[in-house]
């Protein structure tokens, strides 16, 4: 991994700044950056980036990415962060992406590619179950051959954006008498499919992105297996993998940090400004050190990643652990930067009018709160903690 300076970076982030200016909004970038913006404006983006030939900016050249290096995509990453630009669909990009293009048929990749690339199929990803969290090899959501078709009969839980989404990657179990990791598939489900049903989960940030789904007797073609029956486990882990490193979130980070700034020039306490304060500024400058450790830790692990380097995945979860750890330490901050109004100041992430709103304070960034709540989760989400310190474990220490 190589540290040094890259002479064409910036040359390359100015490109990416000119392109953003050009097709993003600038009040985008005062906005709470949700997980996922209005399907017009996401559809916009997403379109001008296939336009531009980055649709898939995470993504090897030979499967139709844009064959940026590590250092290319963070400043993709933290550029459009700071742009405000609705969020590409994570499911799709980060995550289906690289199970298709490593496990689909060439029939399946001509099927959904296109419709990913032009933001057309939105993505949802169906694994937790109620009672099989970050066990997801105890999994009891059933798939059952009936000739061409299986037959889907069980729920998922927690499922983000299951009702915005076209389509969801499911795991299934296909065989109950082999062991549990052996028995599960990885499905493609149309989510208009008779007999699925979303029924929505409002989260204790106030907002409605997750949700329950049930399967009653879903007929799922059998060419929307990925891979073999009974292969899905394997997939599972290469799909988790690239998780538990995006989890960690670099350009939020540096967001905050932005916030932070902006807190210590508009916030007063006592008549002074909170950023003259000593203890305000020891804090901040604490989390500068800790955001660049993620950020250098970010390009080692996509490095590995890259050369297909074993150690990824131990390393992997441990930027998972502190990235998350970090999110929620920094988010509780901002609130309390924020003085008496952090108990009130929140976004309106279900389009609430205003006025039914607590006023915020000119100069105070929106949507603070509310992401301070949202962050709680983000130690649970992706495989807990627990989870992750068992996989460092397993990898690092075995004998």
């Amino acid at each position: 991994m190589d540290f040094l300076p890259d002479p064409g970076l910036e040359a390359f982030r100015q490109e990416v700044r000119q392109f953003l200016q050009a097709h993003v909004p600038a009040e985008f970038a005062a906005r709470p950056r949700g997980l996922r913006s209005s399907r017009e404006e996401f559809v916009a983006f997403q379109q001008a980036l296939n336009k531009r030939g980055w649709a898939a900016p995470y993504w090897a050249k030979q499967h139709g990415g844009t064959g940026w290096s590590v250092a290319q995509i963070l400043v993709f990453d933290e550029e459009c962060t700071a742009a405000g630009t609705p969020p590409l669909d994570t499911f799709a990009q980060k995550l289906l992406g690289p199970v298709m293009n490593q496990f689909a048929t060439p029939e399946q990749l001509a099927e959904h590619m296109p419709p990913i690339f032009n933001g057309e199929r939105l993505w949802c990803q169906g694994f937790s179950e109620p009672g099989s969290g970050s066990d997801l090899a105890s999994l009891r959501t059933r798939a059952e051959r009936d000739g061409d078709h299986y037959v889907v009969n069980g729920q998922k839980i927690w499922t983000t954006y299951a009702h915005l989404s076209d389509w969801i990657f499911l795991l299934v179990r296909t065989d109950p008498t082999v062991k549990k990791q052996a028995g599960i598939s990885f499905l493609l489900v149309d989510m208009k499919t008779p007999g699925v049903t979303v029924r929505p989960i409002r989260s204790i940030d106030d907002a409605h992105h997750l949700n329950e789904v049930f399967f009653d007797d879903v007929r799922v073609p059998v060419a929307n297996l990925i891979g073999s029956e009974g292969g899905g486990w394997s997939i599972t882990k290469f799909l988790l993998n690239n998780e538990h490193a995006s989890t960690a979130e670099f350009p939020m980070l540096q967001r905050y940090l932005r916030q932070l700034a902006q807190l210590g020039e508009t916030q007063q306490v006592d008549g002074e400004r909170l950023g003259e304060r000593p203890e305000f500024k020891l804090k901040v400058a604490r989390f500068k050190a800790q955001v660049q450790a993620i950020g250098w830790m970010t390009q080692r692990v996509a490095a590995m990643e890259q050369d297909h380097n074993p150690a990824a995945h131990a390393l992997g979860s441990m930027l998972k652990i502190r990235g998350t750890e970090l999110q929620q330490q920094m988010t509780e901050f901002l609130v309390d930067c924020l003085g008496d109004h952090g108990a009130v100041t929140y976004a309106a992430p279900h389009n609430d009018p205003a006025a039914q709103r607590p006023p915020t304070p000119s100069g105070l960034p929106d949507g603070i709160a509310a992401e301070m709540f949202f962050r709680r989760a983000s130690t649970i989400y992706g495989g807990t903690s627990e989870v992750q310190r068992g996989i460092i474990s397993s990898l690092l220490f075995r004998a």
